[in-house]
């Protein structure tokens, strides 16, 4: 099914999103997770792509072992400054022939530790060119997904600038956008609210972070912009040795913050699950009685 398509519908979305194991172990976790994620019949869910295709065979395999084994629409990420277009219309086709309909387009990062490192000859140096090669080459094959950042991409120098590069992506063909994670629903509202008046009206999918490992988000969040409400720190840090008392403190403020969001009539909620399910199922059966419309159409 075409995530676009169901968005369009009106369907609230609940997604999960996955990243490609590294070995055989990760490998059984990862498809432990996806089966007891099945259960709660997310609208879809997406597999990562690493920076520079690092991924790529990985991602594959593990979309389409996703796509033929479950009952799950699978999203496949897709970064494009470290292809040619003749790789990334190779990489999309193959999806095509496989029965993928659902791409996330990206840009992927820039390496940080290659400071004289340059895209190849003939990338899509930006997600607005991956999405605009997408349908000039495949027309509307592909529902597109695009990113979005509620308080700014990392290389962004104000938010007006990164709703107008956001208005591109979306003009050149992008059907629906989930956020970089957040913990600050009022940055989302702020955002939706600019993209609005922008003229942008394709639905915005919030990402939800469960703070699990405080280091570990804590490390994320700084590298890609985004502020931990300083309470929320000063309780984390408090209990910091205890795991089970960290997981329960961001379990407890990821239902809080979906429950402000539904209420606040968001299209869906995209959870970042870091391969894990244990967070993902309590918050969902903490407010699956508040979601107000079916994850799928009856």
């Amino acid at each position: 099914m075409k995530i676009g398509e169901l968005l369009k519908k009106e369907i609230f979305s609940i997604s999960f999103e996955f990243f490609p194991p590294k070995d055989e172990l990760g490998e059984k976790q990862l498809f432990e997770t996806v089966k007891k994620l099945e259960v709660l019949k997310p609208t879809f869910v997406s597999v990562t792509y690493g920076a520079g295709g690092s991924t790529r065979d990985r991602t594959r395999s593990v979309v389409k072992k996703i796509h033929e084994d479950t009952n799950l629409t699978v999203m496949a990420h897709l970064t494009c400054i470290a292809h040619t277009k003749e790789e990334l219309i190779e990489i999309l086709q193959d999806y095509k022939n496989i029965g993928i309909e659902n791409i996330l387009a990206l840009r992927g990062d820039v390496p940080r530790d290659k400071p004289d490192w340059r895209p190849p000859k003939g990338a899509c140096k930006y997600a607005k060119e991956l999405v605009l090669l997408i349908r000039e080459k495949f027309g509307d094959f592909f529902s597109i997904g695009v990113a979005s950042y509620p308080e700014g991409h990392p290389e962004s120098p104000n938010l007006e600038w990164e709703v107008r590069y956001f208005k591109e992506k979306v003009e050149a063909g992008a059907d629906f956008s989930i956020t970089q994670m957040f913990f600050i629903n009022e940055y989302y509202y702020r955002f939706v609210e600019m993209c609005q008046r922008a003229g942008i009206n394709i639905p915005i999918i919030p990402g939800i972070m469960p703070i699990t490992n405080f280091k570990q988000v804590k490390k994320f969040a700084s590298l890609c912009g985004a502020t931990i409400p300083q309470s929320l720190i000063e309780k984390m840090e408090k209990v910091e040795e205890d795991p089970e008392e960290v997981k329960k403190i961001g379990i407890d403020f990821a239902i809080n913050q979906c429950l402000d969001l539904i209420e606040h009539g968001v299209p869906g909620l995209h959870f970042y699950t870091l391969n894990k399910s244990d967070a993902t199922i309590k918050i969902y059966e903490a407010i699956k009685s508040y979601l107000p419309r079916p994850s799928l159409p009856a």
